[in-house]
């Protein structure tokens, strides 16, 4: 595995940092002066964050308890606090990964900077800095039904950071959701609540559903022999709408409970939304979108 490596995209705008798993797209506003200096902390502080994760990784991929466990690492302690909130169920700190580095290169990027707006995307899953009366739209694609829609993001919002989970995406999902977004106030939190939402979408047992043991794609999956869903036939509208009801359940209570601000949750065409998730499908994405590239699938 080569280490990690910066490079600038294209447009001169957008920082991409890579090394091993993590992907990183990073972009910060204000003055020039101000932008390079955010940027060169943000490279500075991405040099030893896989090493960190590495170090404590048997022990990331126990599952979690209500009482946070000591770790080392910072980004390790993103993610055991944004899991043991949640671990009621079965979840391991490794469901918060990439939204608790997004959140720890993001800390690294705004120290001491007079920073407008800036965002860490981690494939997907990001993170977020906004200045007062600073806003910041996000582009969410959903479900592959051609759903496409904006959110706009304002300083004043509890929102810092935005996940998406579901059995189509990069990760292993012991549930059946095309996808669910949530809105939470940081990277880490959302990651969390976005993989416990995605597995309650689910029909335990429905013959379309398949599944297999986790470990027969990766041997070192902290989900083990959980079985994972690798496919999702047909099931009838009626199914659909209990499976989000399920997931929608979910959702409302950790909103209720503050643990995230907003969720959507999409599933064969249909769409079900926890708390203010302000969307539009009229509003078209224009390329000169400042952030255009955060989009979540």
């Amino acid at each position: 595995m080569n280490g990690p490596q910066a490079h600038w995209l294209a447009d001169g705008r957008r920082l991409h940092l890579n090394h091993g798993p993590i992907d990183l797209v990073i972009e910060a506003f204000g003055e020039a002066a101000e932008v390079r200096a955010a940027c060169e902390q943000a490279v500075a502080r991405f040099q030893t964050v896989l090493p960190e994760l590495v170090e404590e990784l048997l022990a990331l991929r126990r599952p979690a308890a209500v009482i946070p466990r000591p770790f080392a690492g910072p980004t390790a302690r993103r993610m055991e606090a944004a899991v043991s909130a949640l671990a009621e169920r079965f979840i391991t700190p490794m469901a918060a990964v990439a939204g608790s580095v997004a959140d720890e290169i993001l800390a690294a990027m705004v120290s001491g900077r007079k920073i407008e707006r800036a965002y860490v995307n981690n494939g997907g899953d990001s993170a977020l800095h906004l200045a007062p009366v600073q806003s910041m739209k996000l582009a969410i694609a959903g479900t592959g039904h051609g759903l496409a829609d904006r959110i706009l993001v304002r300083a004043e919002d509890d929102v810092r950071g935005v996940a998406t989970s579901g059995w189509r995406g990069r990760s292993f999902s012991l549930g059946i959701a095309d996808a669910v977004t949530v809105l939470a106030s940081s990277g880490a939190a959302a990651d969390a609540a976005a993989t416990l939402i995605a597995n309650a979408i689910d029909l335990p047992s429905h013959p379309a559903v398949k599944r297999q043991p986790a470990f027969e794609f990766a041997p070192d999956s902290d989900l083990g022999a959980r079985l994972v869903t690798v496919g999702v036939g047909l099931i009838s509208p009626r199914e659909t709408a209990q499976a989000l009801q399920a997931g929608l359940v979910v959702a409302e209570d950790y909103r209720r409970r503050g643990l995230i601000t907003a969720a959507a949750l999409f599933l064969n065409g249909a769409t079900a939304l926890a708390g203010d998730f302000p969307t539009s499908r009229s509003d078209r994405l224009h390329p000169s979108d400042q952030i255009k590239d955060l989009v979540h699938a």
